[in-house]
């Protein structure tokens, strides 16, 4: 999966890549596309990736159960991301005063 590209997109070129290796005689059964597509999520996908593995039987799974679930996933973390407040930076500069410093040598 490309940066910054969404679920749906990603689908649709990986469907393109299946279809044309179809073509050529290479047929993948359902557990292999759920598979593949697990593995090519992103590094920030990678909790999503492991509940997915864990909570459910990869072999029976349905890719358009799998597919509807990183679709749900992918609208949460960005209504997470929309939602989130800004957060402010501030940056001080410290000057140093000439009086403090001939203050202190009078003392």
């Amino acid at each position: 999966m490309l940066e910054n590209e969404n679920i749906s997109s990603m689908y649709a070129r990986f469907n393109d890549i299946i279809n044309a290796l179809k073509g050529l005689g290479k047929v993948y059964i359902n557990h292999e596309l759920v598979s593949k597509i697990l593995r090519c999520l992103p590094k920030s996908w990678e909790p999503k990736v492991t509940a997915t593995k864990e909570a459910n039987d990869l072999s029976t799974l349905p890719l358009e159960y799998l597919l509807g679930s990183l679709m749900t996933h992918e609208l949460r973390m960005s209504d997470q991301v929309m939602n989130e407040p800004k957060k402010k930076t501030i940056a001080l500069k410290a000057s140093k005063d000439k009086e403090s410093d001939e203050d202190k040598d009078e003392m």
